[in-house]
């Protein structure tokens, strides 16, 4: 029977919330994403706490909060413990990204969601694998494998393919097909006929302009702005599509300081900069001829503190902050203070997450004002600190309290093993001397120091000596690196003045906020803010919009569709369309609602013999090799199903053409063999009377791109003749 495929959405379909499935594989369980929004709201996480013990692996798709955020707080909080999957830049631009996110929060309220060593402990579950690398499974989860592939829109963004059985389950959301400054397009079109497609819906009604449009009025807009003496803020995210803004900005250079202002923005690009082979084509080669690193900014100043920006020179800035919504961050903070500036301006450059404050500036029309939360810690000082610091000395006395008495318990429980285990003690009641020896010790016991009370079964008095015996190997005396440890009380803080940035670490404004053990508390008070400032919403998001998305299904043709995030309107338009002119099978399943997509077609698993496999011939194609084989099923000496050699002399059969023609390349190669060729009509027209053309739809309901056939129309003459075997010579014959 065909291999079992159950999906479950726990987050994210018919809205725009953060994206997490979960998808089973032969009742191996996958998540899907582990998402969050910068809302931080627990109750987004009911349904993945009611599975998070089961999931067997994690397979992670983009490096941005809506992707990767609830992934500390699972682990933490939710019973997670899954192996989680990755590209390189996923994993380290998702630990910033969360290192941003959980200093930005801290600064501003008493955050308790998950701390740094949270964050630390999910990534270090992170197994990374790179472009159409393949990982198989063992154990529970043997036969399957996952391979990620390039899906565009983020650094290091992944289209999961999952193969078992020769059936593949792909997961491709926030796909982009453009090839941008910094990044490739997806191979998505690559995948044709799979068993099931998990894709979204996200741009289902919105169509773009052309790139080189955007970019222009995007410039334009800023150095509008900069010209009247206005400053420009971009609310950006951490290390996703701020990467392509940046090299926007430095090949237009403005007569004005740029400024990238995160928490972690020195390590960031640190990090970029070592990612050339994960982004475009002409980043790498021009990296392999000139050694020209496009990450190595001439025109964008990086800051990771605020007082930064503050002190900076006067005058019309550029400043991209974090975060995109608003939310929090520095972003947050120059909002309110340049919106009642007619000369300034916000310029959006993507959606902002539903219901944040991003969000509510981008409405049509935008408010005039709008109530804003201030907050900022501030150092406890008067009643307050000597109130925290009598409630430290108190929570530390427990504390020692509770040390010491399991010190003494352990110390307790050491003696007794070691009484009854040491050969020296003599038991009292077997021989006349031990008698005598106890009798002579009890003279003593009246003289003993007050307090000490020898042990029961002692031969003498004496005070007490516990030689701690020391463990050997082949290399000497075992070592306990614990006892080298640097503690924290011990630690001169003034001698760290950063901490390293290339091992997953903080930037020295970052370090300087963790090693600052003050007591501070946060003050939070409610502003009206007046927008008197520009604001604009260019897109920038990276992803490919509803003819791109049409177009892609209709080519990839799977058997059967599933459609999650996204807006209630744009799942249902994307729906309608797919099922008139992709598939018959479209599936847009509610929150917990588990669908089975499991396929039609059953599949077998047979074994080659060798007396077959000695008569194949095979055939090159591409990075495989296929050959047509005719064979009879019979069962091995172990009960499994073998092909073996017909036992009669296998019919004749039709001949077969495989590969798949693209009229282009086909045009090129008639081009270089010295035929006249063009395009038209939808058609190649060959020399003088012969044309080419593809007759079927693709596109058409079921998706069956077999249909399609090559037609070669012409009076039968020379060229027709010269053109059919130019034609046969695409193909491989079988």
């Amino acid at each position: 029977m065909g291999t079992s495929v159950q999906v479950t959405p726990l987050c994210g379909v018919y809205n725009e919330n953060p994206l997490s499935y979960l998808v089973s594989i032969d009742g191996f369980c996958f998540l899907v994403d582990c998402g969050w929004n910068d809302h931080f709201d627990p109750s987004l996480l009911h349904p993945l706490s009611r599975v998070a013990s089961t999931i067997d692996a994690v397979l992670l798709s983009h490096p941005d909060t809506l992707h990767l955020g609830a992934l500390p707080y699972a682990m933490k909080q939710l019973g997670l413990s899954a192996p989680v999957y990755a590209t390189e830049p996923v994993y380290r631009l998702g630990l910033l990204t969360m290192y941003d996110q959980y200093l930005s929060r801290k600064q501003v309220s008493e955050f308790d969601l998950f701390t740094l060593d949270d964050i630390d402990s999910a990534f270090q579950n992170v197994t990374r694998l790179t472009y159409s690398q393949n990982h198989h499974f063992s154990g529970k989860g043997e036969g399957i494998v996952i391979s990620p592939h390039v899906a565009g829109h983020l650094l290091g963004g992944t289209i999961w393919k999952i193969s078992k059985d020769g059936e593949d389950v792909i997961y491709a959301v926030d796909f982009n097909h453009r090839k941008e400054k910094h990044l490739n397009g997806t191979v998505l079109e690559s995948f044709v006929r799979p068993a099931v497609l998990i894709t979204d819906a996200y741009n289902a009604l919105n169509n773009q302009l052309p790139t080189k449009q955007r970019e222009r009025g995007f410039i334009d807009g800023i150095k509008k702005t900069v010209e009247a003496g206005g400053n420009v803020l971009i609310p950006v995210d951490t290390a996703g599509r701020v990467l392509e803004l940046i090299l926007i900005l430095e090949e237009s250079p403005l007569n004005c300081p740029i400024y990238f202002l995160t928490y972690v923005s020195s390590s960031t690009i640190d990090y970029v900069k070592s990612f050339l082979e994960w982004m475009s084509d002409n980043i790498a080669k021009s990296f392999e001829h000139t050694r020209d690193n496009a990450f190595l900014l001439k025109h964008v100043s990086l800051l990771i503190n605020k007082n930064d920006l503050d002190s900076a020179p006067a005058g019309p800035k550029v400043v991209l902050a974090s975060m995109a919504s608003l939310e929090a961050g520095f972003a947050h903070d120059i909002f309110v203070e340049w919106a009642t500036d007619t000369k300034n301006l916000v310029l959006f450059t993507e959606r902002g997450q539903f219901a944040t404050l991003a969000r509510m500036l981008q409405a049509d029309p935008p408010p005039k004002a709008v109530k804003v939360t201030m907050s900022k810690r501030v150092p406890l000082v008067g009643e307050e600190l000597l109130a925290y610091e009598e409630e430290q000395n108190r929570i530390k006395k427990e504390e020692a309290l509770k040390a010491s008495i399991i010190k003494e318990e352990e110390s307790k429980a050491v003696r007794a093993s070691d009484d009854v285990d040491d050969p020296m003690v003599i038991d009292a009641s077997t021989t006349q001397t031990s008698q005598e020896a106890g009798s002579h010790g009890s003279k003593y016991r009246d003289i003993l120091i007050d307090g000490f009370v020898p042990p029961p079964n002692c031969a003498a008095p004496m005070f007490p000596f516990y030689e701690n015996a020391s463990e050997w190997d082949d290399f000497g005396e075992v070592i306990n690196p614990d006892d080298y440890v640097i503690k924290d009380d011990d630690m001169d803080q003034g001698a760290l003045p950063f901490v390293s940035n290339m091992d997953g670490k903080l930037d020295e404004g970052p370090a300087s906020l963790i090693l600052d053990m003050k007591p501070s508390k946060v003050v939070s008070t409610e502003l009206t803010v007046q927008v008197k400032c520009s604001l604009i919403y260019m897109d920038f998001e990276g992803r490919a919009d509803s003819r791109a998305i049409k177009s892609i299904l209709a080519h990839v043709a799977p058997l059967k569709l599933v459609l999650v995030r996204g807006s209630a309107e744009a799942t249902e338009h994307l729906k309608q369309h797919c099922l008139k002119n992709v598939c018959p099978q479209v599936y847009a399943p509610q929150i917990e609602e588990t669908i089975d997509v499991t396929s039609d077609l059953c599949a077998y698993k047979v074994q080659l013999s060798e007396k077959l496999m000695s008569n194949v011939l095979f055939k090159k194609l591409g990075d495989y090799e296929v050959a047509w084989i005719d064979a009879e099923v019979g069962k091995t000496e172990n009960g499994t199903l073998s092909l073996l050699p017909l036992s009669t002399s296998a019919p004749p059969h039709k001949s077969v053409l495989v590969g798949d023609l693209k009229l282009a390349d086909f045009k090129q190669f008639l081009a270089s063999k010295g035929v006249q060729v063009e395009f038209g009509g939808g058609a190649l027209r060959c020399g003088e009377y012969v044309t080419v053309r593809k007759v079927g739809d693709a596109s058409q309901k079921g998706g069956l791109s077999g249909t399609q056939q090559i037609v070669l129309e012409g009076p039968l003459c020379e060229d027709y003749y010269k053109i059919r075997d130019y034609l046969y010579s695409q193909f491989y014959l079988l």
